[in-house]
């Protein structure tokens, strides 16, 4: 009988133990949602995308791409006004791509922003420093609803 109350007891505990952990797991699995709820809420109604594609010319090194793409991904640590940023190469099967390899996009949400962005030295400096290596740039801006 005393074994049999042992057990009630030590059962009752650790049932409410895990209880308790998983109250406790399930309030850190949803806050990931309330987090997103409220970066929803305060989403602009609309951003400026300004999407810059890259050809490089022939000759050009994977060091050199290196470089530009490392100086690229910097650009926003030093330009206040980009709102965000994103950037990736070609993965399409589809061979439409005209040699383009490299796209960066740049979230502003102005188009003072963007006009911040378009003169800042940081931008220059980029293009200046790369302008040998790239054969092409196509630059498209468009807004968007996030």
């Amino acid at each position: 009988m005393v074994r049999n109350l042992a057990y009630l007891v030590i059962g009752t505990f650790l049932f409410s133990g895990c209880l308790s952990f998983h109250e406790t797991k399930r309030e850190i699995e949803d806050e990931p949602a309330v987090v997103n709820k409220i970066q929803q809420d305060k989403k602009p109604p609309l951003v400026l995308r300004h999407v810059v594609l890259f050809r490089f010319k022939e000759g050009t090194t994977n060091q050199q791409i290196r470089e530009f793409e490392n100086a690229f991904c910097s650009i926003p640590s030093k330009i206040s006004a980009i709102y965000d940023f994103e950037w990736g190469t070609n993965t399409s099967i589809e061979d439409r791509s005209d040699g383009f390899t490299h796209c960066f996009m740049l979230t502003f949400l102005s188009e003072a922003d963007r006009a911040q962005y378009i003169p800042h030295p940081a931008h220059k400096e980029l293009g200046s420093m790369f302008q040998p290596y790239l054969d092409k740039v196509l630059v498209i801006d468009y807004w968007a609803k996030p």
